[in-house]
């Protein structure tokens, strides 16, 4: 396999500019890359990146680069690749990437296992795709393997397999659904190294998962669509920290929002937030707009979609694309899906209702849009830059268990943010410390 293989190298210069604009607003990173082009944490040592390939992922690259790591990147989505940025990666900044937008699924899996051949010290993974692939093949089960991707595997020898595994001393993971899938994995007793969970960080998910999630899923929604989210009812199916920020965002449109959950407690949070609470078959019957963000499959199934009105659209932006039953709506559904607008597939019901589905059921927000804006990734993408680092320097010490980002590089992030941004806070006294670290003063 050729060490890249993008849409076009030819858009390099374009892909180039857009970096730059979004290292603007990434100083938290940029701080990261000039220390670690001086010390090189990360020398040495192979890494394989499956992630979202779009600018504020090149900078991480850059810095990751700059600090002496050997990287290839292959995407973590069909939809979310930016081809421009691919090819700049490639041509500008000397990092073999493997994605190209819209890629089927084979070719999906052709690049993951790009990654996997390039021997990783340390991995990268945004939903978990990389690792799983990665145990799967050193324990055999080629049948939970996309073909193409099983049949390399069977070529291996048991020896190859298995040392493919050893060289791996540790990795991170950046979603809430790559979490759920390593902590399973954990319990499984089938976790063959520690995993930094960059999600958990509270500098991550507070933010990235909450103002980025909501905003760029937004943008998405109505690049796709152009419609007006004022005077629309708007459902969010989950009120996690990305239901959170996207049902906020869909209010402050002038969108009367409708939340479902299962969680009592976030139900709760989200009746008290003044939002409608109300189960999805309900919401069904007058949402105008649906966007899960669960990481659950089937939250909008066949039922749900027999009690829609005419026009609905529905959008995922959780990070797989079996939260929304697309199988079930194709059964339910005359003929073949019309693709009425780029990212919007219209499908025509028995009974003559036309239900539009976005961006293919994947994430809304880097299939018709640009994902999150730079600042917020700013805070993602330092934290997954000094987990490296974290890893790097203490993976003999760890447990084949997935841990929390360490709080001194959270705050750490908080502080630097907060720099960048003139913020300046209040530090407390001798006095104050003493009184909130003793228990012999009170009322």
């Amino acid at each position: 396999m050729s060490n890249y293989d993008i849409k076009d190298i030819q858009q390099a210069e374009g892909g180039r500019r857009r970096i730059e604009w979004a290292e603007r607003e990434m100083p938290v990173l940029r701080s990261i890359r000039e220390r670690f082009a001086k010390e090189k944490p990360l020398k040495g040592l192979r890494l394989s990146c499956c992630l979202h390939v779009t600018t504020e992922t090149a900078n991480l690259m850059r810095t990751l680069h700059d600090g002496g790591a050997d990287i290839v990147l292959t995407a973590s989505n069909p939809l979310s690749t930016q081809d421009d940025v691919a090819a700049a990666l490639v041509s500008q900044y000397e990092v073999p990437v493997f994605a190209i937008k819209g890629e089927d699924k084979t070719t999906y899996f052709k690049h993951i296992r790009a990654a996997l051949e390039h021997k990783p010290h340390m991995t990268q993974d945004d939903g978990a795709d990389l690792v799983s692939s990665l145990f799967f093949i050193e324990m055999g089960r080629f049948e939970k393997l996309e073909p193409s991707l099983a049949e390399w595997a069977k070529t291996l020898k048991d020896e190859e397999r298995k040392e493919m595994l050893k060289n791996v001393i540790g990795g991170t993971e950046e979603t809430t659904t790559g979490v759920i899938r390593l902590k399973a994995m954990e319990k499984d007793g089938v976790l063959k190294f520690p995993v930094i969970a960059v999600n958990d960080a509270l500098t991550k998910h507070m933010f990235d998962n909450r103002y980025g999630t909501g905003q760029s899923t937004v943008d998405g929604i109505v690049r796709a669509t152009n419609v007006l989210l004022a005077g629309k009812t708007f459902v969010v199916a989950g009120y996690g920290w990305c239901g959170r920020g996207l049902a906020s965002r869909a209010r402050g449109m002038g969108a009367q929002v409708i939340v479902t959950e299962v969680d009592p407690m976030k139900a709760l949070e989200a009746a008290m937030d003044g939002f409608q609470v109300m189960p999805m078959l309900d919401a069904a019957k007058v949402g105008d707009i649906f966007c899960t963000v669960t990481g659950d499959l089937n939250v909008l199934d066949g039922h749900h979609f027999a009690a829609m009105k005419d026009g609905a659209l529905v959008a995922n932006s959780g990070h797989f694309n079996v939260e929304i039953n697309i199988p079930a709506l194709e059964k339910m559904s005359v003929g073949k899906p019309n693709l009425v607008r780029p990212f919007v597939d219209q499908y025509t019901t028995k009974d003559g209702r036309k239900i539009n589905i976005l961006g293919e059921g994947r994430l809304i927000n880097l299939a018709s849009a640009e994902g999150h804006p730079a600042s917020v990734m700013d805070m993602s993408f330092a934290n997954q830059a000094l987990s490296a680092e974290y890893m790097a320097k203490n993976a003999d010490k760890l447990e084949k268990k997935v841990y929390s980002v360490p709080a001194e590089i959270d705050n750490e992030i908080a502080r630097l943010k907060l720099e960048a941004m003139g913020v300046k806070i209040d530090v407390l006294t001798d006095e104050q410390l003493h009184y909130l670290n003793s228990w012999e003063e009170g009322t």
